[in-house]
């Protein structure tokens, strides 16, 4: 079982990119297993706190620490990412000498109701990457443009072709994370589709 966390960088309730996140689960391929992390009510980061981590962020770093891959749904804001997002990957980083997020693999998606997707937040969050010391798929890349078309008034992902990536990100994500790690299974035949999908 290649188990994977799910991480929604948006505190909205009605948020498109933690919808992402739950249409990740619905779709789910055999022998994957995805957990949601609600990473919006942790403290701000602040290195006085490193002494003694909040039980929250304790708990989270576990989380990271148990996994095989995680997986990023990162909204838009300033050309960059959302200041939830990046309050937890402080906190996963943290404090010095402990970085939960080494050594994983990692994909990223981003639904917005502009016209890009989420495209200078997803490239944003690669640079990020790099220190983190993680290992991000390259393809397939799902950017959900005009979002406010593609999820239906209960926030679930209806769009055809959005879902067919998201399937295939999945998979790619578990291919990714054997080959870093070859200790599981093959997950299936299917193969990821290579290219970068910005679904208007």
């Amino acid at each position: 079982m290649f188990r994977i966390l799910g991480i929604s960088g948006s505190a909205r309730k009605r948020s498109f990119n933690s919808a992402l996140i739950r249409a990740a689960i619905e779709i789910l391929p055999e022998g994957l297993r995805l957990e949601n992390h609600d990473v919006s009510g942790f403290p701000l980061f602040n290195e006085d706190l490193e002494a003694e981590l909040p039980m929250t962020v304790k708990k989270f770093k576990e989380k990271i620490r148990a996994v095989d891959g995680v997986l990023f749904a990162t909204p838009e804001y300033n050309y960059s990412i959302s200041a939830v997002l990046k309050n937890a990957v402080e906190w996963g980083n943290r404090p010095d000498g402990d970085n939960s997020w080494e050594g994983k693999p990692v994909a990223i998606m981003s639904a917005s109701a502009s016209p890009r997707g989420g495209a200078r937040a997803q490239l944003h969050l690669r640079q990020i990457l790099v220190d983190l010391d993680m290992y991000p798929i390259n393809q397939p890349q799902l950017l959900v443009a005009n979002a406010d078309e593609k999820f239906d008034d209960n926030l679930r992902l209806t769009d055809q072709r959005s879902r067919q990536v998201l399937r295939e990100m999945l998979v790619a994500l578990a291919q990714w994370g054997r080959r870093l790690h070859p200790i599981f299974p093959d997950i299936g035949d299917q193969r990821a589709a290579a290219g970068t999908a910005i679904l208007n």
